[in-house]
């Protein structure tokens, strides 16, 4: 067995849990609403547009809190995770706010999460505050700086920076214009075969 010490970094949306704002959007109407940062890698420039578009079409954050009330994680999911942290330590790196994740927490068994949070005034969502810029690849580099190895996995451009910070990052459910733009990162699409690989390189 190693004598390395591992973390298992990962992220949310897309890899555990449905894309919240897909499920905003389809639930609203507002197709713009629809894209993520599999579309669109500066995230400033998609927040904006996201907040814009809330304010014009009316929509609150008690819609948006609805919407992910009926939300539950990615078949196969939780039981994944659970697998996982009965081996490693496991904590999610999102782009998401804590207004969004806590809901979908309680049904993964309260891992640790690290992200964002949304500045809501009269139930109108009216600016975001970033935990910390590029915050997945400095919490992998923190990590690392304190003696853990890091195995870690996403599906979208916001993940690049901490999959390529990690000893060992992966491709997650990645859409083919992620995987065509970093051919050199290992893809894989199920639980299992995720699982199957992050035991096998830290073995």
């Amino acid at each position: 067995m190693s004598d390395r010490q591992w973390i298992v970094t990962l992220d949310l949306e897309g890899v555990l849990v449905p894309e919240i704002w897909i499920a905003v959007a389809e639930r609203t109407g507002v197709e713009a609403l629809s894209r993520t940062t599999r579309d669109e890698p500066d995230y400033d420039v998609l927040m904006r547009d996201r907040i814009r578009l809330l304010d014009e079409h009316g929509l609150t954050m008690s819609v948006i809190s609805e919407v992910i009330s009926g939300l539950t994680p990615l078949e196969g999911a939780a039981d994944f995770l659970a697998r996982l942290r009965s081996i490693h330590q496991v904590i999610i790196l999102s782009d998401t706010f804590e207004q969004f994740a806590g809901p979908l927490m309680t049904q993964l068994a309260y891992p640790t999460i690290m992200c964002h949070r949304l500045i809501v005034e009269d139930d109108r969502v009216t600016d975001y505050r970033l935990r910390q810029q590029d915050q997945k690849r400095r919490a992998v580099e923190a990590f690392r700086s304190i003696g853990f190895s890091i195995v870690a996995a996403g599906d979208s451009y916001n993940d690049l920076s901490m999959l390529r910070s990690a000893d060992h990052g992966m491709l997650f459910r990645a859409p083919e214009r992620v995987r065509a733009d970093n051919a050199d990162l290992n893809a894989l699409d199920e639980y299992d075969d995720l699982l199957d690989a992050i035991t096998g390189l830290t073995a």
